[in-house]
Formats: C-alpha cells, structure tokens, sequence
C-alpha cells in the first residue's frame, strides 16, 4: 500500500503505515509539572526527581524496594474474590472483578508475601489501587490475616502498606468485617511480641485507615500522602467550614500526632530494618545502600 501522500520536495517520502509513535509511557508528568524520562524515574524508586513527587507505585515496586535482591516467596496468591451479594450497579460485580484482574494481571487488592530485607526474614502485605481502587473486601481482609498468621508461625515482623479507598462497597457487611478480623490478627500479633510496621502512601482512606492502617506499632508514611478516613471534600461538604492548609497529607498528621515520622522512598529499607533491630534490641545490621 502506497502513502496517500508524499512531499518530495521536503525530501520526506515515509509511507504512512511506517511511521513509528513514541513509546506510550516513556515520559511522566508529575503534578507539579516536571517532566522526567521514565528510565529515570524507575531508577529513582518512582520518585520524581526535580521536584520529590512521590509517584503511586504497587506491590511490585515496593517488593523491589524492601526485599533484598527482590527475591520472596508469595502467600495466597491464587486468593480471589466472589460475589456472594450477587451485586450490580451500571455493572456487574463480577464483570467488575474480570475487567480489573484483566487490567492489572492481580488476583486482588493487596500482595503478600515474605522474603528478606536486610538480611532478616519480614513479612510484607502490599495493597494495590489499580485493582478497584485498593477497596477492601473479603479477601483483602483474609490475605491480611493469614499473612498475620504466617507472621506468627515464623516468628518474624510484619509490615503492612497500604493504598486503598476504603471498604468494598460491592460486598456491603461482609467487607466491612474485615476491619475487626484484622485488628484482632493484629492484637495476636502483638501478644506474641512481633513487631508490626505500618506504611500509610497515598491514599489511605476509609476502613483501611478505621484498621489495620493506624494500628501499628510505629505508623509512617511517604510525604504528601493523602491519610483520612473520609475525603477532604466530603469533611468540608458535611462541616461546612474551611479545612486548615494541608489538611490530611501526612505532614499535617505528623504535626498533629498520628505519625511517627514521613520518610523519603529511597530511605524506606534502610529506616523500617534499623527500627526493627532498635525494637527487638539487637546489633544494628550494617545497611547496604540501594543504588538510585
């Protein structure tokens, strides 16, 4: 097939269909407005590096991040949810689950798994909100705690990282019951004298904030997140007053006493393993630093 045009006289003569697109994905844009190469970006732990955007990342970067070598082995992962309510809104819920494992190549919402960091054994659960928004349902819930349970059984830490817009609304109570299974496994956790790290990123919203997500023995976040457990709209809509500047990003609840301290993503291995040997009183390990 010939191009249906050809401007000789500019010396440009490539057929139409042989023309090649950039790349999708090569450049981010952060919110501020930098621009920087995706390489980059990766190489950076999705951080952007002129302005320190926190870029949303999933369990998969933060497993490359925590776990030495990125080496783990994964826990439940053939866990998937059903539809016991038989729910549909403008869709099936079904159809909702299909589309968003299709989509992200995930069985659900959180991730996890246990490997080393550091050195030392940790147990990670990892949400993610490409899968519906990192709502918690059923086996949101039941991943959390088994993880909790393997936790115990190895006699290692255990460390949850959350991103989520709450409670799952497709499954009504039954997702709202994780919250107490959860908190319980929690407080077996702490009765076997493991420690237990919180992450909060952005966003940490609804039930997962109500839970597991401020329960920790330290809680922490990245900078900027978004923590709360209602939006800042719907908080204004429903006050009908002003929210103070900065009002739930991580700063303003550090400032205010829900977080134990904010750190830099390139920091986060380093921080969370000489928090771990601080609390469980042994030799400081000499950390390796993570090429950026």
């Amino acid at each position: 097939m010939s191009a249906w045009f050809k401007r000789k006289e500019k010396g440009i003569q490539t057929a139409t269909e042989e023309k090649k697109d950039t790349p999708k994905g090569l450049w981010y844009k952060s919110p501020t407005g930098k621009i920087v190469e995706s390489e980059v970006l990766a190489k950076n732990f999705y951080v952007s590096p002129e302005d320190d955007y926190h870029v949303r990342i999933g369990s998969k970067e933060y497993f490359e991040i925590l776990f030495d070598d990125n080496k783990f082995k994964e826990l439940d992962e053939k866990l998937t949810s059903k539809d016991p309510l038989k729910f549909e809104d403008t869709k099936k819920y079904v159809d909702r689950l299909k589309a968003a494992e299709k989509k992200t190549g995930l069985n659900d919402a959180v991730r996890t798994a246990i490997g080393k960091s550091n050195g030392s054994d940790i147990v990670i659960a990892c949400m993610d909100f490409s899968f519906i928004g990192g709502s918690m349902g059923s086996v949101v819930g039941e991943k959390i705690a088994r993880a909790i349970d393997f936790a115990i059984k190895k006699k290692v830490p255990f460390m949850m990282i959350s991103k989520s817009g709450g409670a799952r609304m497709m499954e009504a109570a039954l997702s709202l019951m994780q919250l107490a299974k959860t908190s319980v496994k929690l407080a077996q956790l702490a009765e076997a004298g493991l420690p237990y790290i919180s992450l909060c990123t952005d966003p940490t919203t609804g039930g997962t904030t109500a839970s597991y997500a401020m329960l920790g023995d330290i809680n922490i976040s990245e900078p900027g997140a978004l923590i709360g457990f209602a939006g800042p709209r719907i908080v204004k809509d429903t006050t009908g007053k002003d929210l103070p500047e900065g009002f739930q990003s991580a700063e303003f609840l550090k400032e205010h006493g829900f977080l134990d301290f904010i750190t830099h993503r390139r920091d986060l291995k380093q921080k969370i393993n000489l928090y771990l040997d601080l609390i469980q009183n042994k030799p400081v390990r000499k950390h390796k630093p993570m090429s950026a």
